[in-house]
């Protein structure tokens, strides 16, 4: 594994020094987000709301999220408007440009290129809550073993998921089926947070039980 890892180090700096002198490179596929624009805000929404009745319950950090909620979809929007993401002879890129959480500071600008050779597989995942609001997502996953799960490119939205996962070639197909472990965290952190509710609770109760029964 770690010859194949330095060859693929090698492979990755001589391309980056040829797309650097190359001025553009062809594009072979452009996936699109356009489509799937109202499905996304719909998923994150439904996402933003179940943290901020969660939290409401817990310390009413929730009532501030809430309020924030047209903010993100605002945010939500111009993000996925903005989204590119293609297939080159050499690469994948993808590119983003959102606002900042509060919009009058700004933008941040995100470009992030695969190079083919360290591309492993291309998996597309729906989870639970994706799959009733009808959202897909791409994980981009790394060659090699000193690569960490988190530098896998991970991209929510994209309306031609399978047809871009055809397009770009990998080393490995593992499966062809869908994915369906992109919820799994999210509802994995809701039942933590619930939980949390539940102590809190109880501990409040049994507060107001010893109150009471001093109070006698």
């Amino acid at each position: 594994m770690e010859s194949n890892d330095g060859e693929i180090d090698r492979l990755e700096r001589g391309l980056l020094v040829e797309h650097e002198e190359s001025e553009e490179e062809p594009v072979i596929y452009t996936a699109s987000f356009e489509e799937r624009e109202e499905n996304f805000v719909k998923y994150q929404t439904v996402r933003w709301v179940l943290y901020s009745l969660l939290l409401l319950l817990a310390w009413g950090i929730g009532l501030i999220m809430l309020i924030y909620l047209p903010i993100r979809r605002y945010i939500l929007r111009k993000d996925i408007r903005s989204r590119k993401l293609y297939l080159t002879p050499n690469a994948i890129v993808y590119k983003v440009t959102r606002p900042v959480p509060f919009p009058c500071f700004g933008d941040l600008k995100k470009e992030k290129y695969v190079l083919l050779p360290s591309v492993a597989d291309i998996v597309v995942e729906q989870g639970y809550l994706q799959s009733l609001c009808g959202v897909y997502s791409i994980r981009i996953e790394n060659v090699g073993v000193r690569r960490s799960p988190r530098d896998d490119l991970q991209i929510q939205g994209i309306a031609d998921a399978l047809d871009f996962r055809k397009m770009s070639p990998s080393r490995s197909i593992k499966h062809d089926s869908l994915s369906h472990s992109g919820d799994a965290a999210v509802l994995q952190k809701l039942e933590e947070v619930g939980s949390s509710v539940k102590r809190v609770q109880n501990l409040i109760e049994e507060h107001h039980l010893q109150t009471s029964e001093l109070a006698a």
